[in-house]
Order: structure tokens, then C-alpha cells, then sequence
């Protein structure tokens, strides 16, 4: 019986052949030596046919043909497909972990991503109500009843000082220095500051203390807390996070709205203002001024937002 002769691979298959070869050796070094998941193997296996990919359509046949110019050119590549630096960095993380085998287990001398940096991830800007939104938020409490008044003066109070949830529930009426205009707050590391109220919240909270917090009040439960529930102890976390939900549906707000959201909206609306960054660092409390950049970045879309609503030419 004749037997028909297969033809033998040209060199460029025998050299995409080596470049799979390395690629499937690092998968089973993955799954055996690693014992990495399911889950982890198959993000792997998407990002390195990716890189596969460029490296064979650039005529890179082998791994040891790699420079960091090539990946480089990688990179570059990944970003005009709208890819996140999150998305991008973990590509690359998976690159990396290809080479660092490959050094290790002795087939490459070089490992070409020790040159190349990971793209900084970029923070997600918090999300900011505008002014009307948190207007109609705050018109939400029915301050006809008791818990409404006391519901108003909390959101006043949030959107007034940008108070973490934490610092508001662990308010005292000590800690009302109203002839001043200013509250007194313990923050991270019981970190004391001084945060001008305003008179709005001033004047729901004394309305509160007057007609509401009085009747609320257990003797040797409520101390001197200053937001008290219906049982006379101190509100929850989770009750103040429910309320603000409940209010911002009511008031037809889109956006996903937490109690966090009026401290972000606070530090926002005061550098729009026109407000001196440092004085909000200061009022926020945070301890490096890094932290409180972040909303730098969010007035900048605000000017651009001015800008494209109102340059004749934008």
C-alpha cells in the first residue's frame, strides 16, 4: 500500500510552532506547579492569545525574539480598543508572568518586560450630585412629623460639613459649638477637627434638639448622642444609608446615591465655589491633600462641562 506523503512544515510554522510550544508549557506550569484556578487560566489564556496574535502578525515567530520595543508596540496597541488601564495593566501582568517562566525555567536569558512600566490605574471619580439634586433631596423628609425633622436635619447636617457616615452617627450635642458656627468631629484615628456648619443645618438641628430629640430620649441609653432612633439609641450606619437611598428615589434621582455621595458632593461644590483646596482637605480631614486632589479632577469635567454649554466655538 502506497503510502502519501505528507509535506513537512516551512521553518515559519516550525517557528509558530515554538511559540506555542512556550505558551502551552507555561499553561502547564500554571495549572500544575501553580495550581491556579479555572477562572485565572482561562483570563490568562484570553490575554496571551492577544499578545500571540501581535506577535505573529509582526512576524515574531518565538518568544525569544521578544524586545521590550515589541512590547512596547503591544501596548501601544491595546489602547485604541478602549481598553481600561485596569484591563491593560492585567494583560500585562500576564505577559509578564509568560517571560519571568521563561527565564526561570531556563529557555530565555532575558526577560524583555523588566523595562516596561504598568500603566497607572486611574481612580474613579466619586459620583456628585448637583446642587438641584441635593436640594431635592433634602425636601424629601416629611417635617410635618417628628422623624422627618430629624430625618432633614441629617441630611442637612451631611451635605453641610461632609461628614463621614461614622463621624455623623458619633455626633454629641457637646460637639455643637453653634455660637460659633462649628462642629466638633472625630475622625480616623479619633482625629479631632473643627467644620464650619452653616445656618441651615444650624437651624434644623436646633429645631430637631426642640421638638424631637427630647421625646426620643431613654434615660442611660441616649446619653448625650445627638441623632437618636425611635428606641432612643444611637442610628446605624445602615439606617443612615437607608435613608439617603430612600429620599434620593423619592426626589427621582437617577444616580446611585449613598451617604458618601453628599461628602463628595460637599468637597465638589466648594471647589466649584471657587474654594482654596487646602481649606476643604481641612473640613474633609483627610491627612494628605493627595486624597482630596481627587475632586480637583472632578471640577476640571465641571469648567469643561461650562465650557462646551457656553464658548461660541467649543
Amino acid at each position: 500500500m502506497r503510502r502519501t506523503k505528507l509535506p513537512l512544515p516551512s521553518p515559519e510554522d516550525q517557528k509558530k510552532t515554538e511559540l506555542d510550544r512556550h505558551i502551552k508549557g507555561y499553561f502547564d506550569f500554571l495549572r500544575l506547579e501553580k495550581g491556579v484556578s479555572k477562572h485565572t487560566e482561562a483570563s490568562y489564556s484570553f490575554d496571551l492569545r492577544k499578545y500571540r496574535d501581535f506577535l505573529l502578525k509582526h512576524d515574531i515567530h518565538s518568544a525569544l525574539q521578544v524586545t521590550p520595543s515589541h512590547l512596547s508596540g503591544f501596548i501601544q496597541s491595546l489602547h485604541p480598543s478602549g481598553l481600561s488601564a485596569r484591563t491593560i495593566a492585567r494583560t500585562l501582568s500576564a505577559v509578564r508572568g509568560f517571560h519571568r517562566y521563561l527565564v526561570g525555567e531556563g529557555i530565555s536569558e532575558d526577560d524583555p518586560t523588566q523595562e516596561i512600566e504598568t500603566p497607572k490605574r486611574t481612580k474613579p471619580l466619586p459620583g456628585v450630585l448637583t446642587v438641584a439634586e441635593v436640594e431635592a433631596i433634602l425636601n424629601q423628609p416629611d417635617t410635618r412629623k417628628p422623624l422627618g425633622i430629624r430625618d432633614r436635619a441629617i441630611l442637612e447636617v451631611l451635605y453641610a460639613t461632609g461628614v463621614r457616615v461614622s463621624e455623623l452617627t458619633g455626633l454629641t450635642q457637646a460637639n455643637l459649638m453653634f455660637d460659633d458656627g462649628l462642629i466638633l468631629v472625630f475622625g480616623k484615628g479619633s482625629k479631632e477637627r473643627l467644620v464650619p456648619i452653616g445656618l441651615s443645618a444650624m437651624d434644623w438641628v436646633r429645631k430637631y434638639q426642640r421638638h424631637v430629640r427630647i421625646h426620643l430620649t431613654k434615660p442611660g441609653k441616649s446619653h448625650d448622642v445627638l441623632f437618636l432612633n425611635f428606641r432612643g439609641g444611637s442610628l446605624s450606619r445602615a439606617a443612615i444609608r437607608d435613608m439617603v437611598e430612600k429620599f434620593a428615589t423619592m426626589a427621582g434621582v437617577k444616580k446611585e446615591v449613598h451617604p458618601h455621595t453628599f461628602r463628595h458632593s460637599f468637597a465638589t461644590h466648594l471647589l466649584e465655589g471657587g474654594a482654596d483646596l487646602r481649606a476643604v482637605q481641612e473640613m474633609l480631614g483627610h491627612a494628605d491633600i493627595a486624597t482630596t486632589q481627587i475632586y480637583t479632577h472632578i471640577d476640571r469635567e465641571y469648567l469643561k462641562d461650562v465650557h462646551r454649554s457656553f464658548h461660541p466655538r467649543a
